[in-house]
This record gives C-alpha cells, sequence and structure tokens, in this order.
C-alpha cells in the first residue's frame, strides 16, 4: 500500500521551514502603530472645505469661458462632495467628488444629463486659489462633445 500521504506532508514541512527561515521584512508591515517615523509625519491635508468661485477658459476659441462655483462639505461618510453652479452651454450644476492629496485637488462629477467633468489643479501656499485644468465631457445628447481648457477656482 503506497502512502498518499506523505507528499502532502513534506510540502506542508517545507512551507513551514521557509516561513521560519525567511519571514517577511519588517518595513512590509502596514501596522499604523508601526509605521515609519516618516510616513507617521506627513502633513495633514489641507482642508478645502467652503465656497470656491471662479472661472475658465477653454483652449477652443469657438467656446466661451464659464464660471463656477463650487459648495465643498463632508458627506455623512465623512467624505469630501461638491454642489456646483456653472455657466455653461455644456454643464448644468453638477454634483463632485472631491480629492485632496497634499496640494493636488480634483473635482470630479456629472450633472443629472450625464455630462461630466473634471477639473484637477494645485492649490497655492495659503490653499485659498487653487489654479488647473479641466475636461468637459458631453453626453449623448450632442448638444457639446468634450472640451478642455485652464482656470482657477479662488476660496471666499
Amino acid at each position: 500500500m503506497i502512502n498518499r500521504g506523505f507528499p502532502f506532508f513534506l510540502l506542508l514541512l517545507m512551507l513551514v521551514v521557509m516561513v521560519t527561515l525567511f519571514p517577511r521584512p519588517a518595513q512590509a508591515n502596514t501596522q499604523p502603530d508601526q509605521l515609519p517615523a516618516a510616513a507617521v509625519s506627513q502633513p495633514a491635508t489641507t482642508d478645502v472645505s467652503g465656497t470656491w468661485s471662479g472661472t475658465f477658459y477653454s483652449k477652443h476659441s469657438n467656446v466661451a469661458p464659464f464660471t463656477m462655483t463650487v459648495v465643498i462639505n463632508k458627506d455623512s461618510h465623512g467624505h469630501l462632495i461638491g454642489s456646483s453652479t456653472l455657466n455653461s452651454d455644456c454643464l448644468k450644476g453638477a454634483h463632485l467628488q472631491v480629492t485632496v492629496n497634499a496640494s493636488t485637488v480634483v473635482l470630479a462629477g456629472s450633472d443629472e444629463e450625464q455630462d461630466n467633468i473634471t477639473v484637477r489643479g494645485t492649490l497655492d501656499s495659503s490653499g485659498t486659489l487653487l489654479k488647473g485644468t479641466y475636461i468637459l465631457s458631453g453626453s449623448a445628447t450632442g448638444k457639446c462633445e468634450t472640451d478642455d481648457g485652464t482656470g482657477s477656482l479662488a476660496k471666499r
């Protein structure tokens, strides 16, 4: 009679030996209380809550500039969201998700007609002026296909 459990036992024994002899490096541990000092001392993200407004200019000469006002708050889960008002022919009152990574801010969302906008920019040192670029993608209605350009939002 052949013992078919022996190869499995041998494989299990090799695995135990490998784990014992070759433990994971300490820096691979991502427990918050064991992070390297450099990771713990990173500055907190900038508070962008509040009302921001400004003007955006298309790269295309046949597209008029538009103004946008965004009110940014935290939702019930603590995520940043924004509600916007615009005077654009291509987009009406978009609901935005807001992400902040150091001085980089991204506002992205859509309106009820599924027209989309993404604004990606950098905050100045005071944290009150966001300069960046935008890209706007219109819905299948055909009124506006795509547009892109630059602009800024200032915190009021």
